[in-house]
């Protein structure tokens, strides 16, 4: 039973577990734009909560746009959660009306219990560094991607990481998207490092996640098959796709499949995998119908095999229901 939300659009998600209740954030853009195209420019943040992550209870979004004029009064875009010390911080993306929405920034809110939620006073807490990202040239690209914050602690106990869909600076415009990388040891203050992968094949690559499996480090992101220059236009796919590395902050390279979940039409988007009972589960926006028709709502969890190889895959045929 996936989850929907009655007049509403709702596509990339990231997810918080509290005790024996998972929480879910996504975006969400109300059906009455009638164009699913639209959905970016008006999207907030909506929040359910699960205990099996198939059954859903719809809960009040954790906060909306800031006034007119803040760095995030014209739409809210994809983040994370993280836990530290004694409450939860979300990171998010947001686009201000003062530069036409053009230019990415990350912020975040913080609370005790994924319910009430308040923004830092210090937002935006990180952007683009032109040493190594591109910032905005209209003559390049058609804004300044900073965005899709994941956050995840230190594994050595040391402070925390961001992975960020971002561009290169340099390079061909139609591939330079990368993986951006930033460090943090309170969460406040964000020292901007080098990509940890730069493909040099795709425009963007979205909502990246990063998780250790075995002796490997992976790096999940989405990506359309319209920002594939590289690739032949029979094996275009949309889906999501992962990149490994032996050590965390990479560099990271396609892994033994192209993709974790994809297809020619793009039916499902933005994966996100979680570990239950020992269990690999993964989960996806149902982006289209193989007629192109948009769905937007976000799929039941598939278990998740990893071969000796370190690929991974869903254990059935993906088909997202």
């Amino acid at each position: 039973m996936a989850l929907s939300v009655p007049g509403h659009w709702i596509w990339d998600f990231w997810l918080a577990q509290q005790g024996e209740e998972w929480h879910i954030f996504f975006l969400r853009a109300p059906r009455t734009i009638l164009d699913p195209e639209l959905r970016h420019i008006n999207a907030t943040i909506g929040h359910a909560r699960s205990t099996d992550l198939r059954t859903w209870e719809v809960l009040p979004d954790p906060f909306g746009l800031g006034d007119e004029g803040e760095w995030d009064d014209a739409a809210l875009w994809t983040g994370s959660c993280v836990w530290s010390g004694e409450q939860w911080w979300m990171f998010y993306t947001a686009v201000s009306t003062t530069d036409d929405a053009k230019i990415q920034r990350i912020g975040a809110a913080t609370s005790t219990d994924l319910r009430t939620w308040d923004k830092v006073a210090e937002n935006p807490l990180c952007t683009a560094d032109p040493r190594w990202y591109e910032t905005y040239d209209p003559n390049a690209w058609y804004e300044e991607a900073w965005r899709d914050p994941h956050v995840f602690p230190d594994p050595e106990g040391s402070g925390f990481h961001m992975f960020i869909t971002a561009r290169t600076n340099e390079g061909l415009p139609d591939r330079r998207g990368v993986i951006g990388h930033a460090t943090s040891n309170d969460l406040l203050t964000w020292e901007v490092r080098p990509p940890v992968a730069r493909p040099d094949m795709f425009g963007h690559l979205e909502v990246s996640q990063h998780l250790r499996i075995g002796n490997h480090h992976y790096v999940l992101f989405c990506v359309h098959r319209d920002w594939q220059p590289t690739v032949p236009l029979a094996e275009k796919w949309t889906g999501t796709g992962y990149l490994m590395a032996d050590v965390l902050e990479g560099p990271y390279v396609p892994g033994p499949t192209p993709f974790l979940v994809a297809d020619r039409r793009g039916t499902s988007y933005a994966g996100k995998i979680v570990e239950i009972d020992g269990e690999l589960l993964f989960l996806a926006t149902r982006h289209e119908t193989l007629d192109g028709e948009y769905i937007g709502s976000i799929s039941d969890p598939v278990r998740i095999v990893v071969g000796e190889d370190g690929s991974i895959a869903p254990v059935h045929p993906w088909t997202p229901t």
